[in-house]
């Protein structure tokens, strides 16, 4: 179902294009300020139109994506991708993150010194 006429909401169009798992997941996200539509904030029924710009914050994260068509369900994501230009800097290598102090099993709740040195490993 892919439109060239009219306007859809952006909470709906960031669901149909898979930014987001849910449209409750997208909608959320407009609501705590994570969706900008052409630098402003955008609430999760704001119209959306071709040629605007959508910036979506996920995970420590900016998509940035142009509406190239409309799009009011979820479809396939071949056809997901030919409704927006993806203009995203690359993702963030993940940092190689230490596993924090294991203890044996059975060896009771960490001293105050043994708190003190697992904060010192995690950077604290």
């Amino acid at each position: 179902m892919v439109e060239n006429e009219g306007n859809v909401r952006v909470d709906s169009w960031i669901w149909s294009v898979r930014l987001a798992k849910t449209r409750s997941a997208a909608a959320a996200a407009c609501k705590a300020g994570h969706v900008r539509v052409n630098g402003e904030r955008a609430k999760p029924a704001q119209a959306v139109k071709p040629g605007d710009e959508v910036r979506v914050r996920q995970e420590g994260w900016e998509r940035v994506v142009v509406v190239r068509k409309l799009i009011r369900k979820r479809v396939g994501a071949e056809v997901a991708a030919d409704c927006l230009v993806d203009n995203s800097p690359p993702r963030p290598a993940r940092e190689f993150v230490t596993a924090p102090g294991l203890r044996d099993r059975g060896a009771g709740r960490p001293t105050k010194r043994d708190r003190r040195d697992m904060d010192g490993l995690r950077g604290r």
